[in-house]
């Protein structure tokens, strides 16, 4: 076994860096902090993670990633998420409860890119 942080980052294939900033940004705080020509990589919202948003001509996903998830601090969050989603236009995929007090919540990013949104 070789010794790591976890996992540190997400890289994400999209057609509009500064789209998918704003969305992340409005949706989930994230703050830029590195950008060159065909990139832009942002921190948060946990104290260690980083999303890297990269153009592409074709933004569409690959590989065998489904969704990534955000957890909430608290269940009672979940509306406040929906409202923030659909606010900026995030597509809501599903909403409901894995079980009594689990709320959870699939929505896209303007890439297609399927986030859940939880409680645990």
């Amino acid at each position: 076994m070789i010794k790591t942080y976890g996992l540190t980052h997400v890289a994400l294939r999209v057609k509009d860096p500064d789209r998918s900033l704003a969305f992340y940004e409005q949706l989930f705080g994230v703050k830029e902090y590195f950008r060159d020509e065909t990139s832009v990589q942002v921190k948060g919202p946990g104290p260690y993670d980083i999303i890297v948003f990269e153009k592409a001509a074709d933004a569409i996903p690959q590989g065998g990633i489904d969704h990534f998830g955000f957890r909430l601090t608290d269940p009672e969050h979940i509306g406040q998420a929906i409202k923030e989603a659909e606010s900026i236009g995030a597509k809501i995929i599903d909403q409901g409860e894995f079980s009594p007090g689990l709320p959870y919540l699939y929505i896209e990013d303007p890439d297609g890119h399927m986030i859940e949104i939880w409680y645990e």
